[in-house]
């Protein structure tokens, strides 16, 4: 589980705004005194949003902490779980299959000690091509594409390659991290790209102003067909995502969900998810998914338990009504 880590810390600086908003949650009993989010590789979309709100919460709350490259959702479920990382990112999929000990990473071990802590954003399955490639949709893909499905265990590693199957194309797999994917796509190595990433996911921007790329969309039928088979809802990236896109793009997605080791102090918890939540415009300047990192979101969790100290915030804040027992330990 332990792997060569990459973490961005943030040093903070005793701005007074800083300092009054951290006066409103004194009782720091417990608090460790650095923390760091597990989000996944560079070049995605975890890794800015991670760094980012990792970087508010330390310098609202006069803490040492930041984003960590990671494997992904499947690897944060397992950091998160077992402590090594106090924070994390992951996609409901990946945290129920977490939940039931499925997860690869750890296969038998029912990964029970990550709760929920704040919904993010939903996670579009999308594909991209070259132009020069002619792949234009997904009956286009040649028998044997070399498709890049991202990190090893990510989301799109787990599930996209089986959509590529229920649709019937046959491909030869490639991991590793968006930007260097991208770059192998830029280079001949790889035929497509399968992100499952919010968006707008980095490494296409950047393709897109280095070549001309095809953002496939997915047929209704094929839509369809995916979300009768895989835990997805339907979904459509606006035109105004990408400069590719002429219209808006038929897709489907998959909730995220920040989370936390349940054993985190509540008054600790409360108080990431009280920064977190109580400045969208912040966010959304941090990365433009985060405009559904809204509170009334709270609903979107209905595979983890929830960490009493997030509970809390949206039952005070959200007029959220958690049930008891999706609720870890006592409030």
């Amino acid at each position: 589980m332990t792997m060569t880590k990459l973490t961005v810390f943030a040093l903070t600086t005793a701005l007074t705004a800083g300092a009054a908003f951290a006066e409103g949650h004194a009782d720091r009993t417990g608090w460790p005194e650095s923390f760091t989010v597990g989000t996944a590789s560079q070049g995605g979309t975890y890794f800015a949003y991670g760094s980012g709100w990792a970087n508010l919460v330390a310098d609202e709350l006069g803490l040492t902490g930041g984003g960590e490259v990671t494997g992904g959702p499947m690897q944060n479920m397992a950091l998160v779980h077992t402590g090594e990382a106090q924070f994390g990112m992951t996609t409901m999929g990946p945290a129920a299959e977490s939940l039931a000990g499925t997860n690869p990473i750890a296969p038998g071990l029912q990964m029970t000690n990550a709760c929920a802590m704040f919904p993010m954003y939903q996670t579009p399955f999308s594909v991209t091509a070259l132009s020069s490639s002619g792949i234009a949709s997904v009956a286009d893909i040649p028998d044997g594409a070399r498709i890049g499905f991202g990190p090893a265990g990510s989301t799109s590693d787990t599930y996209f390659p089986r959509m590529m199957e229920e649709l019937g194309v046959n491909f030869e797999r490639r991991n590793g991290g968006w930007t260097d994917l991208g770059g192998q796509l830029q280079d001949g190595l790889l035929d497509l790209i399968a992100f499952a990433a919010g968006i707008p996911i980095p490494a296409v921007s950047q393709l897109e102003v280095q070549t001309d790329v095809n953002i496939i969309e997915f047929t209704a039928e094929e839509q369809a067909q995916i979300m009768a088979a895989f835990p997805v809802s339907e979904f459509n990236i606006p035109a105004n995502t990408y400069s590719t896109l002429e219209a808006d793009a038929r897709s489907v997605s998959m909730w995220n969900f920040a989370i936390a080791n349940c054993d985190l102090p509540a008054s600790f918890v409360y108080a990431v998810v009280d920064t977190v939540m109580s400045d969208n415009e912040r966010m959304v300047s941090i990365h433009r998914a985060a405009q559904s990192t809204t509170p009334d979101n709270w609903d979107k969790n209905g595979v983890m338990m929830w960490h009493p100290g997030a509970a809390q915030w949206f039952t005070e804040h959200a007029g959220a009504e958690i049930p008891a027992d999706m609720i870890h330990g006592d409030m």
